[in-house]
Protein backbone atom coordinates (compact mmCIF):
# COMPACT_ATOMS: atom_id res chain seq x y z
CA UNK A 1 0.00 0.00 0.00
CA UNK A 2 3.02 2.40 0.71
CA UNK A 3 3.94 2.71 -2.85
CA UNK A 4 0.92 3.30 -3.58
CA UNK A 5 0.70 6.50 -1.43
CA UNK A 6 3.02 9.23 -3.86
CA UNK A 7 0.02 8.30 -6.65
CA UNK A 8 -2.75 8.79 -3.91
CA UNK A 9 -1.72 11.95 -2.67
CA UNK A 10 -0.82 13.44 -5.74
CA UNK A 11 -4.23 12.80 -6.97
CA UNK A 12 -5.67 13.66 -3.95
CA UNK A 13 -4.52 17.52 -4.11
CA UNK A 14 -5.00 17.77 -8.39
CA UNK A 15 -8.40 16.68 -7.21
CA UNK A 16 -8.77 18.87 -4.17
CA UNK A 17 -6.89 22.22 -5.72
CA UNK A 18 -9.08 21.44 -8.79
CA UNK A 19 -12.35 21.57 -7.18
CA UNK A 20 -10.82 25.14 -5.15
CA UNK A 21 -10.27 26.90 -8.23
CA UNK A 22 -13.06 25.84 -10.27
CA UNK A 23 -14.49 28.29 -8.81
CA UNK A 24 -12.00 31.24 -10.02
CA UNK A 25 -12.88 32.05 -13.45
CA UNK A 26 -10.24 32.61 -16.48
CA UNK A 27 -11.59 34.39 -19.19
CA UNK A 28 -14.77 33.90 -20.44
CA UNK A 29 -15.03 30.03 -20.89
CA UNK A 30 -12.63 28.18 -18.02
CA UNK A 31 -11.91 28.42 -14.65
CA UNK A 32 -8.29 27.74 -13.24
CA UNK A 33 -9.50 24.30 -12.33
CA UNK A 34 -9.80 23.39 -15.89
CA UNK A 35 -5.64 23.78 -16.14
CA UNK A 36 -5.51 21.51 -12.46
CA UNK A 37 -7.47 18.71 -13.30
CA UNK A 38 -6.01 17.20 -16.60
CA UNK A 39 -2.71 16.39 -14.57
CA UNK A 40 -5.13 13.76 -13.16
CA UNK A 41 -4.56 11.78 -16.09
CA UNK A 42 -0.82 12.05 -16.01
CA UNK A 43 -0.59 10.64 -12.33
CA UNK A 44 -2.87 7.71 -13.71
CA UNK A 45 -0.48 6.97 -16.45
CA UNK A 46 2.19 7.24 -14.40
CA UNK A 47 1.01 5.04 -12.21
CA UNK A 48 -0.38 2.41 -14.85
CA UNK A 49 3.12 2.64 -16.74
CA UNK A 50 5.48 2.12 -12.99
CA UNK A 51 2.72 -0.20 -11.17
CA UNK A 52 0.04 -2.12 -13.31
CA UNK A 53 -3.41 -1.34 -13.88
CA UNK A 54 -4.69 -2.40 -10.72
CA UNK A 55 -2.78 -0.07 -8.59
CA UNK A 56 -3.89 2.79 -11.03
CA UNK A 57 -7.37 1.78 -10.59
CA UNK A 58 -6.76 2.01 -6.60
CA UNK A 59 -5.42 5.36 -7.56
CA UNK A 60 -8.52 6.94 -9.46
CA UNK A 61 -11.01 5.59 -7.07
CA UNK A 62 -8.68 7.23 -4.28
CA UNK A 63 -9.56 10.31 -6.48
CA UNK A 64 -13.03 9.74 -6.89
CA UNK A 65 -13.65 9.66 -2.71
CA UNK A 66 -11.45 12.88 -2.38
CA UNK A 67 -13.92 14.59 -5.07
CA UNK A 68 -17.20 13.30 -3.46
CA UNK A 69 -15.65 14.46 -0.02
CA UNK A 70 -14.67 18.04 -1.87
CA UNK A 71 -18.17 17.75 -3.96
CA UNK A 72 -20.36 17.41 -0.38
CA UNK A 73 -18.31 20.28 1.10
CA UNK A 74 -18.90 22.50 -1.82
CA UNK A 75 -22.94 21.80 -1.51
CA UNK A 76 -22.74 22.79 2.01
CA UNK A 77 -20.83 26.10 1.52
CA UNK A 78 -23.28 29.08 0.19
CA UNK A 79 -21.95 31.21 -1.86
CA UNK A 80 -24.26 34.66 -3.56
CA UNK A 81 -26.35 32.33 -5.73
CA UNK A 82 -26.96 29.51 -3.50
CA UNK A 83 -24.60 26.78 -2.76
CA UNK A 84 -21.19 26.66 -4.62
CA UNK A 85 -21.83 23.11 -5.86
CA UNK A 86 -25.26 21.96 -7.28
CA UNK A 87 -25.95 18.57 -6.50
CA UNK A 88 -26.31 17.95 -10.33
CA UNK A 89 -22.77 19.27 -10.57
CA UNK A 90 -21.69 17.43 -8.16
CA UNK A 91 -23.04 14.00 -9.81
CA UNK A 92 -21.90 15.20 -13.08
CA UNK A 93 -18.16 15.34 -11.54
CA UNK A 94 -17.89 12.29 -9.77
CA UNK A 95 -19.60 10.49 -13.27
CA UNK A 96 -17.32 12.03 -15.49
CA UNK A 97 -14.37 11.51 -13.42
CA UNK A 98 -14.79 7.79 -12.81
CA UNK A 99 -15.50 6.98 -15.75
CA UNK A 100 -12.73 8.94 -17.80
CA UNK A 101 -10.50 7.23 -15.06
CA UNK A 102 -11.27 4.33 -15.94
CA UNK A 103 -11.26 4.66 -19.24
CA UNK A 104 -8.20 5.56 -19.52
CA UNK A 105 -6.78 3.02 -17.49
CA UNK A 106 -7.91 0.44 -19.47
CA UNK A 107 -6.73 1.77 -22.49
CA UNK A 108 -3.63 2.58 -21.42
CA UNK A 109 -2.97 -0.77 -20.54
CA UNK A 110 -4.31 -2.31 -23.90
CA UNK A 111 -1.56 0.08 -25.50
CA UNK A 112 1.20 -0.13 -22.78
CA UNK A 113 3.51 -2.72 -25.20
CA UNK A 114 3.12 -0.08 -28.19
CA UNK A 115 5.11 3.35 -28.78
CA UNK A 116 6.17 5.00 -25.50
CA UNK A 117 4.13 7.76 -26.31
CA UNK A 118 1.14 5.85 -27.37
CA UNK A 119 -0.48 5.09 -24.57
CA UNK A 120 -0.35 7.80 -22.20
CA UNK A 121 -1.70 10.20 -25.35
CA UNK A 122 -4.60 8.12 -26.38
CA UNK A 123 -5.89 7.04 -23.34
CA UNK A 124 -5.49 10.55 -22.02
CA UNK A 125 -7.44 12.21 -25.45
CA UNK A 126 -10.08 9.59 -25.23
CA UNK A 127 -10.73 10.22 -21.42
CA UNK A 128 -10.46 13.69 -21.75
CA UNK A 129 -13.17 13.63 -24.15
CA UNK A 130 -15.57 11.38 -22.25
CA UNK A 131 -14.87 13.33 -19.22
CA UNK A 132 -15.94 17.03 -21.09
CA UNK A 133 -18.91 15.16 -22.50
CA UNK A 134 -20.25 13.48 -19.25
CA UNK A 135 -19.49 16.40 -17.33
CA UNK A 136 -20.64 19.63 -19.35
CA UNK A 137 -23.99 17.67 -21.08
CA UNK A 138 -24.97 16.24 -17.49
CA UNK A 139 -24.26 19.10 -15.23
CA UNK A 140 -25.62 22.08 -17.39
CA UNK A 141 -27.70 20.64 -20.38
CA UNK A 142 -31.43 21.83 -20.39
CA UNK A 143 -32.51 18.25 -21.54
CA UNK A 144 -31.40 16.76 -18.51
CA UNK A 145 -33.40 19.89 -16.38
CA UNK A 146 -35.19 16.99 -14.51
CA UNK A 147 -31.84 15.52 -12.40
CA UNK A 148 -32.61 18.50 -10.34
CA UNK A 149 -35.71 20.61 -11.15
CA UNK A 150 -34.67 23.05 -8.60
CA UNK A 151 -31.40 24.08 -9.86
CA UNK A 152 -31.70 26.88 -12.71
CA UNK A 153 -29.40 26.39 -15.72
CA UNK A 154 -31.34 28.36 -18.16
CA UNK A 155 -28.05 30.61 -18.49
CA UNK A 156 -26.11 28.01 -19.64
CA UNK A 157 -28.45 27.11 -22.19
CA UNK A 158 -28.72 30.41 -23.67
CA UNK A 159 -28.06 30.34 -27.92
CA UNK A 160 -24.48 31.84 -28.64
CA UNK A 161 -22.26 31.60 -31.06
CA UNK A 162 -19.98 28.84 -30.17
CA UNK A 163 -16.48 29.86 -28.33
CA UNK A 164 -17.42 33.49 -29.80
CA UNK A 165 -17.02 32.90 -33.67
CA UNK A 166 -18.92 29.96 -34.46
CA UNK A 167 -22.41 28.68 -35.00
CA UNK A 168 -24.82 29.40 -32.29
CA UNK A 169 -25.63 26.74 -29.92
CA UNK A 170 -25.89 26.43 -26.12
CA UNK A 171 -23.59 28.78 -23.89
CA UNK A 172 -22.57 25.06 -22.22
CA UNK A 173 -21.06 24.09 -25.39
CA UNK A 174 -18.84 26.60 -25.58
CA UNK A 175 -17.52 26.12 -22.26
CA UNK A 176 -17.35 22.48 -22.88
CA UNK A 177 -15.13 22.88 -26.50
CA UNK A 178 -12.86 25.16 -24.48
CA UNK A 179 -12.43 22.74 -21.70
CA UNK A 180 -11.50 20.23 -23.96
CA UNK A 181 -9.27 22.12 -25.71
CA UNK A 182 -6.79 22.96 -22.64
CA UNK A 183 -7.01 19.19 -22.03
CA UNK A 184 -5.52 18.48 -25.52
CA UNK A 185 -3.32 20.60 -25.19
CA UNK A 186 -2.12 19.96 -21.91
CA UNK A 187 -2.04 15.70 -22.65
CA UNK A 188 0.55 17.14 -25.48
CA UNK A 189 2.63 19.13 -22.46
CA UNK A 190 2.57 16.03 -20.17
CA UNK A 191 4.04 13.89 -22.74
CA UNK A 192 7.65 15.12 -21.62
CA UNK A 193 7.19 14.94 -17.77
CA UNK A 194 5.68 11.34 -18.37
CA UNK A 195 8.67 10.30 -20.08
CA UNK A 196 11.22 12.13 -17.96
CA UNK A 197 9.51 10.29 -14.62
CA UNK A 198 9.42 7.26 -16.53
CA UNK A 199 13.05 7.04 -17.63
CA UNK A 200 14.18 8.24 -13.69
CA UNK A 201 11.96 5.75 -11.73
CA UNK A 202 12.93 3.15 -14.23
CA UNK A 203 16.37 3.68 -13.76
CA UNK A 204 16.06 4.43 -10.01
CA UNK A 205 14.56 0.19 -9.65
CA UNK A 206 16.86 -0.76 -12.04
Amino acid sequence: MHKLLPGILAMAVIVTASNILVQIPMGGYLTWGAVTYPFAFLVTDLTNRLQGVAAARRVVLAGFAVGLACSFIGTQVMGEFGPLVTLRIAGASGLAFLAAQLLDVTLFDRLRHSAWWRAPLISTVVGSSLDTAIFFSVAFSGALFWLEPGNDVSWANTATPLLGLGPIAPFWVSLAMADLCLKLGIALVALLPFRLMVAKMTARVA
